[in-house]
Parts: structure tokens; sequence; C-alpha cells
């Protein structure tokens, strides 16, 4: 068991509060379709990133708007498949108000619409696609949700799912990054844990079950 005394928890939300992949693959499948590109391949592009960074990566900037749109609708129209991931729901419970964040790569209408089709309560800071000008891995969307929380970065511990959200959470220099389920496995993080049954918070301390082949690292 690892203990932590965070003053701010930050989330990611897609693969750490809500189980999406259905629902993302869904959507970009058929976007990847009606755009002329292997599905497979859109689909291994789209974690942890902004739907605005993928479509412009693959699209001249005059097909950018229309493409981003589609993409947009599609997502919040399959927003419905989300559902919950375990230990999510409780946990939140559990924290005081004005503790935690949540900070995604998807825009704000999408982003509310999967915690309500999880059944997650919509967090008083909540960070979307449309409040950075920069997304993950760029720092700005922890910063911001740090801010908003009146805490330092180095106050804070970060849940992320995805490579791209935990290097933005290193950028931002938060306190502690806590990797979920295996994609995480393939980036710096301080702790990995299956899923958020894992992680509990008790008078200001959070504990976190880990492996027993896992190590929290000493040197952070």
């Amino acid at each position: 068991m690892t203990v932590l005394t965070p003053r701010g928890l930050l989330f990611d939300c897609d693969g750490v509060l809500v189980d999406s992949d259905a629902s993302v693959q869904s959507a970009w499948t058929r976007w990847a379709e009606q755009y002329g590109f292997d599905p497979e391949v859109v689909n291994a592009l789209v974690h942890g990133r902004r739907s605005a960074d993928t479509v412009a990566a693959l699209l001249p900037a005059d097909r950018v708007p229309d493409a981003l749109a589609a993409i947009d609708r599609y997502e919040v129209e399959d927003a419905a498949q989300v559902t919950a991931l375990p230990g999510a729901a409780d946990l939140l419970s559990s924290l005081p108000a004005g503790t935690w964040a949540v900070v995604t790569s998807g825009v704000r209408a999408l982003a509310k619409a999967r915690l309500a089709a999880a059944g997650i309560p919509e967090p008083a800071v909540l960070i979307t696609a449309d409040d950075v000008r920069h997304g993950k891995p760029d720092p700005e969307g922890y910063l911001a949700a740090a801010g908003r929380l009146g805490l330092l970065p180095a106050d804070c511990v970060v849940f992320e799912d995805a490579p791209s959200g935990i290097r933005a959470a290193r950028a931002a220099a938060v306190g502690s990054v806590i990797g979920i389920g295996p994609r995480s496995r393939e980036a710096e993080v301080d702790l990995t844990i299956d899923d958020l049954r894992q992680a509990r918070f008790t008078a200001g301390r959070l504990h976190l079950a880990r492996p027993a082949a896992e190590r929290f690292s000493d040197s952070r």
C-alpha cells in the first residue's frame, strides 16, 4: 500500500473515470471510412489527444473544419455507450468538495455527455479541449486545473491512462502521476493500478493498492 497526501486530485476522463473505448472506436471508425482512412490506423492515433489535433494531423487545413465537426458529432451521438469504470463513482463520492478536477482531451459537450451517461457527477472544475490552446501532451490543461483549485501543481496527483496525458502531467510538474490500466505502462508513471477500486481517500490521505511487482519511485 502506498499512501500520499495530495491537496488536489486531477483525473483524466476516458480510460480513468469512464470506459469509452467502444464509443471511441465506433465514432472514429465511421469517421475514417467517410474520409478514406484505414479505421485501424486512425483508432491507434486518437487516445489521449484532442479530436482537433488528430484531424489536423490527417487532413489538409481546408478540410479540417468540416471533418472536425463530423467527428465531434459522431462522438456525442455515441456517448450513450459509455459506462463508469470500476471504483470511479465510489472514489469521487469520498472526495471533499473543491479538491478534484477532470482534465480531458474531449470537447465540453462530449465530456459532459460521457460523464452523464456513466452516472459520474460533473466536477466544479472541468477542463476540456475548449478551454486550452494546446492539448495533451502540453501541460496547459493540468496547469489550468490546479490553478482553478487554488493549488500548485506539486500539490496535486494526476490519474491518467494514456501516454500523452502522462507526459502532460509530467510537464506540469505535478506531485505524482498514477497510471490506470495497461496503456499507462508505456509511459513514466510513479505507480500503476488496474482501476480506481485500488484507490481510497480518507482523512486527507490517498491510499493506493498495488501489485507486488510494482514499486513507487523513491526519487519523486
